[in-house]
C-alpha cells in the first residue's frame, strides 16, 4: 500500500492500514517525517480560566510522546517509524512513483490538500500500473465523480488487453471527500455515543465487547463475532471449560451459534453486533419537519372576523335593498357592491330609503380598507416567515444541538435529518453553506456565535441529548462545550478538533472532569483515515471490526457472479470461522430487466434500509441481485471474491 500526502491525514492512514489491516506500507511525505498541523487555541483570553487551564494540559500532554497505549489515546496512535516506509519528495512525480514501487502495489491513496495535485498524480498512476486501486481526496464532488468514470475506463481498457492480469485486482478508483467520509461517524456519535459505528445500507452496527452473563444496553445482539481469548490468569487446565477451546487459541472469529453459546456459557466474553438507532423522545413530524404553514394560518383570528363582519354587512345591505326598493336579490347585491366600492352613481333623484343605504354602503367600504390592507399585511408576513429559518419549538427535549454549518456541520445535517433525529441548528454566518438546507428542511435554527451569553440556552440546550461542536475553529468548539456543561454536567459532547494531540488533552481534562458523562474528541483525520483505508482494501469493504490482535472485515457484495451467495439460503452461507451474513439488501426487483435501471440513490429516491438476518430468517434464499453484508476474515473474502489475498491486498495474518 502507498500513501501520498501533505498533512495529517497521510499518517493517520498509513497508522490504519498497518496496526488494523497489517498491510506493507510507503508513506511519501513533501518533507520530514511529522505531519503539517494547524496552529490551536493561539490565544486564550476569552475562554475564562477553564480554558486556560486545558490549554497547558495540552501543552503538557504535546511534550509527551504520541504513542499511548492506553485510554482514548490509542485510537490515534501510530505505529512505529520502522514499520512504515517512509520516501520524502516535493510530489508525486514519476520518479517518486517508480521508487515507491506503484507498478508493483495494490493500491494508493492521493490525500494531498490540493486537488490538482492528486489528479497529476493519479493519472500518472494509472498509467505506471492500470491494475491500482485507486482512492483519491477531492474536494469537488462533480469533478470526481468524472474523474472515477475516466479512470475506470482507463483501468477497463487495460483489463481487455491482458484480462488475466487485470482480472485478479479490483482496479476501482473511489474519490472521497472529508466532509462525506466524517459525517457518519459524527453521526454516529450523536446517535451511539461513539465513531466506531458501521454504516451500510441505511443500518447503523456496531460491535461491542460484553462481559458474560450482561445484556448489551442496546439491546439484544444480532450475531456474535468473536469469543476473546481467555484470561492470563486462569489455570491453564480449564481450556475445555470454554466449550473445547484453549487458553492459548487467541480469539474465536465468527464462531456458529452453539459454540459460541457453550463459550459464553462457560464465561468467556464475546464481540457481539448491535444494531444502533436513536432512543431519544419522540417529537412530532409537525414540530420539527412540517413543510410549510397551512392556509389557515395566513390570517389571524380577529382579521377572519373582520373580514366575515364585512361580508355579513354586505349581506344585509342587499336584503334591506330588496325589501325596501323591491329590486331582485342579485341585483340589490350588485347594487350594494357597487355602492360599497364608490362606484355606482350617486342617489340624488331615488327615494330616501336608496338614499340611505348608499350611504351605509359607502361607509362599509371605507371600513373594508383597512381590512384588506391588513390581510395583504398578514398574508406577505406568512410567506416571510415560512420562508425564515425555524426557531425551536417550546417543549424540545431530547435533540441535538448541531454548532457549525460549514461543510463538515452540513453533511451531519443532512444523515441526522434522514435518521429522524431532531436538530437544532447553531451558526453564526447567515450566508454559511448549511443556511440553505436548514430553511428547506425546516430545521429550527439560531443564528448568533455561540460564545455569545444566551445562544446556546435559545438552542434549547438544558433539555438537550447531544452536543456536536463542529465549527473550524477549535477555540470555539472547546468554549461551547464547556459552557454547555456548565450548564448541562451529564451532556453527550462531541467536538470536533484538528490536533490529534490537542484533541486526545481535550478528551482526558473533559473526562477527568465529569467522569460521569460522555466525552468524544476528535480530529477530522482520524475519523476520515478509515475510510480511506478501507477504500483501499477494495470497494467493497466499508469497515474493519478489530479483535485482539486480528481483524474483521465487514464487506458489501453483491450475490451475482458468486455461487457460494446466490442461490442459497443464509443458513448454508456461514462458514464459521470464515464468513457470515449479516443483513441483505432486497430492494433490488425480481425483474431481471431492471438490472440496467439507475440505483436508488442515483434517481434521488429514498432507499430501504437493509433486512437484517434474524428478520429474514437463515432459510432466506439469497437472490441474485441482492447486496450481502458480510463479515469475514481476510481468508475467508479472498477465497469469496475468488482471488489470491495476497493479489488482492489482503494478506493473512
Amino acid at each position: 500500500m502507498v500513501v501520498c500526502g501533505d498533512d495529517a491525514l497521510a499518517h493517520r492512514i498509513a497508522a490504519e492500514l498497518r496496526e488494523v489491516y497489517r498491510e506493507r506500507v510507503t508513506l511519501v511525505l513533501p518533507s520530514g517525517r511529522e505531519p503539517q498541523r494547524p496552529r490551536v487555541l493561539p490565544a486564550l483570553p476569552g475562554l475564562g480560566r477553564a480554558t486556560a487551564l486545558l490549554g497547558r494540559v495540552s501543552a503538557a500532554m504535546a511534550r509527551t510522546s504520541l504513542l499511548s497505549s492506553d485510554g482514548p489515546g490509542a485510537d490515534g496512535d501510530e505505529p512505529p517509524e520502522e514499520a512504515v516506509r517512509i520516501l520524502e519528495s516535493a510530489e508525486a512525480d514519476d520518479e517518486t512513483l517508480i521508487e515507491a514501487r506503484i507498478p508493483e502495489a495494490g493500491a494508493l491513496a492521493l490525500v494531498y490538500d490540493d486537488d490538482e495535485t492528486n489528479i497529476h498524480a493519479a493519472l500518472r498512476a494509472r498509467r505506471l500500473n492500470p491494475r491500482l486501486r485507486l482512492v483519491i481526496r477531492l474536494y469537488n464532488r462533480k469533478l470526481g465523480q468524472q474523474l472515477e468514470e475516466l479512470l475506470d475506463q482507463a483501468a477497463a481498457v487495460a483489463a481487455r488487453d491482458d484480462p488475466e492480469g487485470a482480472g485478479a485486482v479490483d482496479a476501482s478508483t473511489t474519490v472521497l471527500s472529508d466532509a462525506d467520509t466524517v459525517a457518519p461517524a459524527l453521526t454516529a456519535t450523536a446517535v451511539a455515543g461513539t465513531s466506531k459505528v458501521i454504516e451500510a445500507d441505511g443500518l447503523l452496527l456496531r460491535a461491542v465487547e460484553r462481559p458474560p452473563g450482561r445484556p448489551g444496553r442496546s439491546g439484544p445482539a444480532l450475531c456474535t463475532l468473536a469469543l476473546l481469548s481467555p484470561s492470563a490468569d486462569e489455570p491453564a487446565g480449564e481450556g475445555a471449560a470454554h466449550g473445547g477451546l484453549g487458553v492459548d487459541d487467541g480469539p474465536v472469529m465468527l464462531p456458529d451459534d452453539a459454540t459460541a453459546a457453550a463459550a459464553v456459557a462457560s464465561g468467556r466474553s464475546p464481540v457481539v453486533l448491535e444494531a444502533v438507532s436513536y432512543a431519544g423522545r419522540e417529537v412530532r413530524p409537525r414540530t420539527l419537519r412540517g413543510r410549510g404553514a397551512p392556509l389557515g394560518s395566513f390570517f389571524s383570528r380577529r382579521l377572519r372576523f373582520s373580514l366575515a363582519g364585512i361580508v355579513g354587512a354586505v349581506l344585509a345591505l342587499a336584503v334591506a335593498s330588496t325589501l325596501t326598493t323591491g329590486e331582485p336579490p342579485l341585483h340589490a347585491a350588485y347594487l350594494s357592491l357597487l355602492d360599497l366600492f364608490a362606484i355606482n352613481d350617486p342617489a340624488v333623484d331615488e327615494p330616501l330609503a336608496r338614499k340611505v343605504l348608499q350611504l351605509l354602503s359607502g361607509l362599509t367600504g371605507l371600513l373594508l380598507l383597512p381590512v384588506l390592507i391588513a390581510a395583504v399585511l398578514e398574508a406577505l408576513g406568512t410567506f416571510r416567515s415560512a420562508a425564515a429559518l425555524r426557531r425551536p419549538p417550546r417543549g424540545l427535549s431530547g435533540h441535538v444541538v448541531l454548532l457549525g454549518l460549514g461543510k463538515v456541520g452540513t453533511r451531519v445535517l443532512a444523515r441526522l435529518h434522514e435518521m429522524g433525529i431532531p436538530v437544532v441548528c447553531v451558526e453564526a454566518d447567515p450566508e454559511a453553506r448549511g443556511i440553505a438546507l436548514a430553511r428547506r428542511l425546516r430545521v429550527p435554527t439560531v443564528l448568533g456565535d455561540v460564545t455569545d451569553e444566551g445562544v446556546l440556552e435559545a438552542a434549547k440546550i438544558g433539555r438537550a441529548r447531544t452536543l456536536l461542536a463542529l465549527t473550524s475553529v477549535d477555540s470555539t468548539n472547546l468554549e461551547a462545550a464547556l459552557y454547555a456543561r456548565s450548564l448541562t454536567p451529564r451532556l453527550r459532547v462531541t467536538l470536533r478538533l484538528f490536533d490529534d494531540r490537542f484533541a486526545t488533552a481535550v478528551y482526558r481534562t473533559l473526562r477527568a472532569a465529569h467522569p460521569r458523562a460522555l466525552t468524544r474528541s476528535r480530529s477530522v483525520t482520524f475519523l476520515a483515515a478509515p475510510a480511506f483505508a478501507g477504500a483501499m482494501m477494495g470497494r467493497q469493504i466499508i469497515g474493519a471490526v478489530p479483535v485482539e490482535r486480528r481483524v474483521l472485515l465487514v464487506a458489501r457484495v453483491e450475490a451475482r457472479g458468486h455461487p457460494e451467495l446466490a442461490g442459497r439460503t443464509v443458513g448454508e452461507v456461514l462458514r464459521p470461522g470464515r464468513l457470515r451474513v449479516l443483513a441483505v439488501d432486497t430492494s433490488a426487483p425480481d425483474d431481471p430487466a431492471a438490472d440496467d435501471a439507475p440505483a436508488a440513490e442515483q434517481t434521488g429516491q429514498e432507499r430501504e434500509p437493509a433486512h437484517l438476518v434474524h428478520e429474514l430468517g437463515d432459510g432466506y434464499v439469497l437472490r441474485p441481485q441482492d447486496r450481502v453484508l458480510l463479515a469475514a476474515t481476510r481468508q475467508g473474502l479472498g477465497e469469496l471474491l475468488g482471488r489470491r489475498p495476497v493479489a488482492a491486498g489482503i494478506r493473512q495474518d
